[in-house]
């Protein structure tokens, strides 16, 4: 398995980025990361539109799914077969929101590695034939950001910007039972709050990537709303 990661996921992306900070103007390995970052997420964007409408849809279920369970609330498994049912005859998979999340771990830890490896000389050796070696690297992005050092403020940006992405997801979340809802409610402030205590401690390559993820994933939701509205 850990040769089957390495292969295919950290290679390629170690390669890509690599080839990226080569070819834009520059020479910015922070800029490379933006564009390896927005490159990834428009491989992933039409998986992620897909499960982004399937929360909508879900979303619209939410009377029905109150009507079933209020209808079978003495009788757990016939109210989750007519659950069941009731996704079946829309459609719509309930599940369907958690790939795009589980895909990004493998890549987002692929891309941590990468990050540090590229300013190793001795990890330069898995260029592939038609990358250019760089020679060193800079890791002083747009002047002022060092994208192997820890850095607070990018930290508490990448934060707020999961703060926007939460409360957007919250318009085309199901509401569910009151106690899903609060919990919602909950995540809403505490996955921003993890996001920036994770980013304080990782190098800035690692909050330059989730701000960007994050942006993204907000454009995508404004255009599921408007486009689909």
């Amino acid at each position: 398995m850990s040769a089957f990661f390495h292969e295919a996921i950290y290679r390629p992306l170690f390669n890509s980025l690599i080839y990226l900070y080569n070819v834009l103007p520059g020479h910015d390995f922070g800029i490379a990361i933006v564009a390896l970052t927005i490159i990834i997420r428009l491989i992933f964007s039409p998986l992620s539109i897909r499960a982004q409408r399937a929360q909508k849809a879900l979303s619209a279920l939410n009377p029905r799914l109150q009507e079933v369970r209020e209808k079978h609330k003495h009788d757990q498994t016939a109210q989750s077969n007519a659950i069941m049912q009731l996704y079946r005859e829309n459609k719509v998979n309930p599940f369907s929101g958690c790939l795009p999340l589980l895909i990004q771990i493998p890549i987002l830890l692929a891309l941590y590695r990468a990050f540090l490896a590229g300013f190793k000389p001795e990890n330069l050796s898995m260029l592939y034939g038609f990358v250019q070696h760089p020679g060193v690297i800079n890791p002083v992005s747009l002047g002022f950001l060092t994208v192997t050092a820890q850095n607070s403020f990018l930290a508490v940006i990448a934060g707020a910007t999961q703060y926007i992405q939460a409360r957007l997801s919250l318009t085309s979340q199901p509401i569910g039972t009151p106690g899903a809802a609060a919990m919602n409610a909950q995540m809403k402030y505490f996955f921003p709050v993890m996001i920036v205590f994770i980013a304080w401690k990782l190098p800035a390559g690692i909050g330059l990537y989730w701000v960007t993820s994050t942006l993204f994933s907000i454009a995508e939701q404004l255009f599921i709303k408007y486009r689909y509205a």
